[in-house]
């Protein structure tokens, strides 16, 4: 599964870096026509991690992937055909929630192969992948040297080759047990008890609305960091893709060894709280970096950086360990297809966040970091009563067939 993330990756940097471009330029579409595209993929986008996750309680894990893939690959492939509005709309929705779900199937595989090692899998996954979109994101700049519309088709050739790749990879992949699909063929099998359902699970509800917020480094690096410069910051223009590259070699270099410091339940918690000091310390570092001049400025904004990758390392711990720490095994799919929810709904909403703070001038800054570091103290309550009534570490899952 490592081998598949990277090679989804690759193709993923070679399309996302260039999707804009391309549908301006070789499907000629208005800068309206591509905002509905990336809306259309967003709102279809926040139903695939919930219904890939109850699907994969279900049914077999891989097969579901594999079927996720190539439903992928073929949404690609509709792209690079049609120049047709409608279909460009449909295949880019289809896309959006071919991504979601693709994301929460291969962390609930990690889960049920992994066990108890799972935050140190997940360690490597996140290095993995960003090995890969670094991999294609720099092929994709090599190939817009060239500037012709048979480049822009190659990169996206290219994105859909990788999920035909990643499906013919997934069928190699062993299907792991899952408590939610036991097998019986006993004539007195005892049935099955209902699963617990995550909609009507106030408390995970509850820790899935905070992690909302806690994503929101994302849109900093996409959004926030890049118009801060742009706008109120005497800093260079260059510096942007720069510090996108620094987001990169930190999370290549560092999550494997931060990963360490929570590798049980209760670890994982506690990193809540260095989590809470990392945002708070960017937001002071964005908001000191309108007051000083370029030199100054480019200091700051490289602190903030650093800041807010170090918050994506230790979010990126914590949230896989809890997220599923809290989750019944019988349900684990539906419970993980909800956390999926939180990375969705801060793609509609993280740029409206960073832009209003942005709005706001420096003091925006304070009041965002501020705001962020006392969700993770949210979280760190509001957990505490259900982690105490769990075991504080999981043991590996196993199917028991009569």
């Amino acid at each position: 599964m490592l081998v598949i993330a990277l090679v989804d990756r690759i193709g993923s940097g070679l399309w996302a870096s260039v999707s804009v471009l391309y549908f301006t330029y070789v499907s000629e579409l208005s800068v309206a026509q591509v905002g509905t595209l990336a809306a259309a993929a967003g709102v279809v986008g926040i139903a695939g991690a919930p219904l890939g996750g109850r699907i994969a309680d279900r049914f077999p894990l891989t097969r579901v992937l594999l079927v996720v893939q190539l439903l992928r690959a073929v949404a690609s492939g509709v792209l690079l055909i049609s120049h047709d509005y409608t279909l460009l709309v449909a295949s880019s929705a289809v896309a959006g929630l071919g991504d979601r779900a693709a994301s929460v199937l291969t962390k609930l595989y990690a889960t049920r192969v992994a066990g108890p090692d799972r935050i140190r899998y997940q360690a490597f996954h996140r290095t993995i992948a960003n090995v890969g979109w670094a991999i294609g994101g720099l092929a994709a700049a090599a190939a817009l040297t060239v500037d012709t519309t048979t480049a822009y088709q190659w990169l996206l050739a290219g994105d859909a080759l990788s999920f035909v790749a990643s499906a013919l990879l997934t069928l190699r992949c062993g299907e792991p047990h899952a408590p939610s699909r036991t097998v019986t063929t006993s004539k007195h099998a005892v049935p099955r008890t209902r699963p617990a359902n995550p909609w009507r699970d106030r408390t995970y509800l509850a820790y899935v609305s905070t992690e909302a917020v806690l994503f929101l480094d994302d849109a900093m690096f996409k959004v926030g960091l890049p118009l801060w410069i742009a706008h109120a910051s005497n800093a260079p223009h260059g510096l942007a893709p720069l510090l996108m590259v620094l987001n990169n070699v930190m999370v290549v270099a560092l999550q494997i060894p931060l990963a360490r410091f929570g590798t049980t339940t209760a670890a994982a918690r506690n990193l809540l709280i260095p989590l809470s000091v990392a945002f708070a310390l960017g937001g002071v570092s964005m908001a000191l970096a309108a007051t000083g001049g370029a030199v100054t400025a480019t200091l700051l904004l490289t602190a903030a950086a650093a800041a807010f990758t170090t918050a994506e390392m230790l979010h990126a711990t914590v949230s896989w360990e809890l997220s599923v720490a809290l989750a019944p095994d019988t349900a684990q799919g539906a419970y993980l297809g909800v956390h999926g929810l939180a990375q969705s709904v801060q793609r509609s909403f993280g740029p409206l966040a960073v832009t209003a703070a942005i709005a706001n001038g420096p003091a925006g800054w304070l009041v965002f970091g501020t705001l962020i570091a006392l969700t993770c103290a949210v979280q760190h309550r509001l957990v505490r009563g259900r982690l105490s009534r769990t075991p504080m570490s999981v043991a590996p899952v196993t199917v028991s067939e009569h």
